[in-house]
């Protein structure tokens, strides 16, 4: 992967770190500089590859609409969930991960303290107003090893950290527009998810939330 993407400025821009667990935190407005490229890829990627809803294993209906990039790409159905080369809607591999989306993402683990995070797989997921995640954790990698890189477009969104177990407390974390979440290391499995989100408008984005993230699945 090449970084010459950024220039050095860029890489080096400070953006304001939120530590929210031992080795959680949020990067404030650092997607910012790259919020543009980062809508053009995804156009390209969502071309290839529309959103679409997926049902989970109890057979229900996701409110967020997913799609995936890269070498792999994430699927759920009456089946399970996993990881799989090839889009089950169309039956050709995933979009390659846009090169913006490779040096966002390890620009931002880097600054999070995880160096060398080069991921494989992009989830994708738009959430219209009143869309959510529930608590869950992200037990599909093969390892752990790796940290999550999350990031935020759009309308804001409250995201939910919580514990090692579903029942755990979870703080409620602010996202906006532009702003990163990095966790990995002994924060790896904590329980994750977005509440509900509430109506709104963005300039660029309008009625809607995109979340792209990142992870070393294979």
């Amino acid at each position: 992967m090449s970084l010459d993407l950024f220039a050095e400025q860029d890489l080096q821009q400070p953006a304001r770190v939120e530590r929210i667990s031992e080795q959680g935190f949020v990067l404030r407005g650092f997607a910012l500089p790259r919020a543009r490229a980062l809508l053009d890829a995804l156009d390209c990627v969502l071309g290839q590859s529309p959103l679409r809803r997926m049902q989970t294993p109890g057979g229900f209906t996701m409110s967020a609409r997913l799609s995936s990039c890269g070498d792999l790409g994430w699927t759920t159905d009456r089946e399970g969930y996993r990881y799989s080369h090839v889009d089950p809607l169309s039956a050709r591999p995933w979009p390659p991960m846009p090169e913006v989306f490779l040096a966002l993402a390890h620009a931002a683990a880097a600054t999070a303290g995880f160096a060398d995070f080069i991921p494989d797989a992009c989830l994708i997921n738009a959430y219209a107003p009143g869309a959510k995640m529930s608590l869950h954790q992200d037990k599909n990698e093969r390892s752990y090893s790796a940290p999550i890189v999350s990031i935020s477009l759009g309308l804001p969104a409250i995201f939910q950290f919580g514990g090692f177990e579903r029942s755990a407390p979870a703080q409620r974390i602010s996202l906006f527009h532009g702003d990163i979440m990095v966790w990995g290391g002994v924060d790896r499995l904590r329980f994750h998810g977005v509440m509900p989100i509430k109506p709104g408008q963005h300039d660029l984005l309008g009625e809607q939330r995109i979340n792209i993230t990142l992870r070393q699945a294979g």
